[in-house]
Order: structure tokens, then sequence, then C-alpha cells
């Protein structure tokens, strides 16, 4: 069979579904993002694609801080709930049983079942059509 040529668009997969956190350990959020990966090495910076109709958008704006939280198979339910569910009607992690654990770098919390969190500063957020990059300085990588 021959390729065929397809319009411009996301084909790369797998694509790494992972849970950011955001907010503060009082008012937290939970959201199951795709679109997220590494920009440099040293430093390391990543980025993850947020719209800004999400209720994540505003805390990660207004704060400038947000955790990439890692999945495994424990966290499959959890990362697809999150995923699909507001966090403006939800305490997404009092509704899916998950234990908020205390950042050294940034204020949000850390999922504490996650195999690996990581701790990021906003550097820059891009607006674009339907999407907005954050792009994020990564300050520590806590693994388990």
């Amino acid at each position: 069979m021959s390729k065929i040529e397809w319009k411009p668009g996301t084909f790369i997969y797998p694509i790494p579904a992972v849970m950011i956190t955001s907010g503060d350990m009082e008012k937290s959020n939970i959201m199951t993002v795709a679109w997220t990966g590494i920009i440099n090495t040293n430093p390391a910076y990543c980025y993850i694609s947020v719209r800004p109709e999400r209720y994540s958008y505003n805390l990660i704006k207004e704060s400038g801080e947000f955790a990439i939280n890692l999945t495994n198979e424990k966290l499959a339910y959890a990362t697809d709930w999150c995923g699909v569910k507001s966090g403006a009607k939800y305490d997404k992690f009092k509704e899916m049983h998950l234990t908020k654990e205390k950042a050294n770098h940034v204020k949000c919390p850390l999922i504490k079942e996650s195999p690996v969190s990581i701790e990021c500063k906003v550097k820059e957020i891009k607006e674009l059509r339907k999407s907005s990059y954050v792009y994020s300085r990564n300050f520590i990588n806590w693994c388990r």
C-alpha cells in the first residue's frame, strides 16, 4: 500500500497524557493534557498546550506556575476522568482520591501518587487561535 497525502496536522504518536496541577494547596485543579513536550535540555524547558476556556488556564496564568505529573497504569482512570470533568465543578483530588503533596519551588500541589512530578514556572504564554502554549522553566523533578 502506498502512502497518501493528508493536510497538515498533529500526527505525532504516541502522545503522553500527563496530569497538570495548578493553583495552590487550598484552591487547586488537575487537568489532563496530551500536548506536552520538551523544548530544551540545559536549561530544562518544556511546554503544555492549554485552551484559554479551560478552568486551569487562569490558575496557571495568574500564578505563573504549574506541575507536570506523569501517569502510570494505576492512574489511568483518574487521568481519563480529570480530562473530561471541569475543575470549576469538581474537586478532582477529592473525587479521584488523590493526595496533594507540597512542592518545593511552586505553590501548586504535586500528585503524591504520580511516579514523576516536575515543578514548572511559566516563562511565556504564546496565544494562538484556539490554544495557548505555555512555556516553562523546569526547576526540579521528583521521582519515585
